[in-house]
């Protein structure tokens, strides 16, 4: 098979330039700020047409079965849903680009899932909660997100991509997504959140990535924590 041939067959490929972000505003869909940029690239980062595949330790093997999504923390109501049930939450959908700290950037993308204000909503979450810590199947990895990054209106634990469940290797069946922040703050594989009064880094913070992550930041966006205030 040619190069070629092998990117007409691949379904995440986008062939055409990326939608205004008024197209998408059908009074239903909600639209990453972001989006509406005159330029969407943020410093540093280069736009791909595929959605490339990485993570820290490979596709972890989950037991759909069993698989459950559990909030806990500073909350009132600490919750627990088996997947049948986080399915069945009420769903909304969002346009957002998408931005990897390794410099590429997949812009124009619709998620479905259950907005992240839903999640705190259902749940209860204390005023003295500021930070959230995400946890995956992926080997017990974390990571950390600013409460006011976290109940942004355009974030959400995303159940499908551009129409389609989100396949294992994306992170399926279910990952945050944090459109204002650089992708790695949006954790495939998630499990569950924890709700903290002071911030905790998580896997590629505790390996200098920025403790928040804002592409952009300065004039190549909160990458790392050197050079930072971090």
């Amino acid at each position: 098979m040619s190069f070629l041939s092998g990117l007409m067959r691949d379904e995440d490929y986008q062939r055409e330039d990326p939608r205004p972000a008024e197209a998408l505003a059908d009074g239903e869909t909600i639209i990453s700020p972001d989006t509406r940029r005159e330029n969407r690239m943020p410093p540093g980062q280069t736009r791909t047409r595929k959605w490339p595949v990485l993570d820290a330790h490979g596709t972890p093997d989950i037991d759909l079965a069993n698989w459950k999504f559990e909030i806990e923390g500073l909350v009132e109501r600490p919750l627990a849903w088996s997947l049948d049930e986080f399915l069945s939450l009420p769903a909304t959908k969002v346009y957002a680009d998408f931005h990897c700290v390794t410099r590429w950037s997949r812009l124009d993308n619709v998620w479905n899932g259950v907005a992240t204000r839903e999640l705190a909503k259902l749940v209860g979450v204390k005023p003295e909660a500021k930070y959230v810590v995400a946890l995956a199947y992926d080997y017990g990895w974390t990571t950390n997100v600013p409460i006011e990054y976290f109940l942004a209106e355009d974030s959400l634990v995303a159940w499908s991509h551009d129409g389609r469940p989100i396949p294992p290797e994306h992170g399926g069946p279910a990952r945050l997504i944090i459109p204002q922040l650089y992708a790695w703050k949006s954790a495939k594989w998630i499990k569950g959140l924890r709700f903290l009064a002071e911030d905790r880094a998580g896997f590629w913070e505790e390996g200098g990535y920025h403790m928040r992550g804002v592409p952009w930041e300065g004039r190549d966006g909160e990458r790392f924590r050197y050079g930072s205030d971090e």
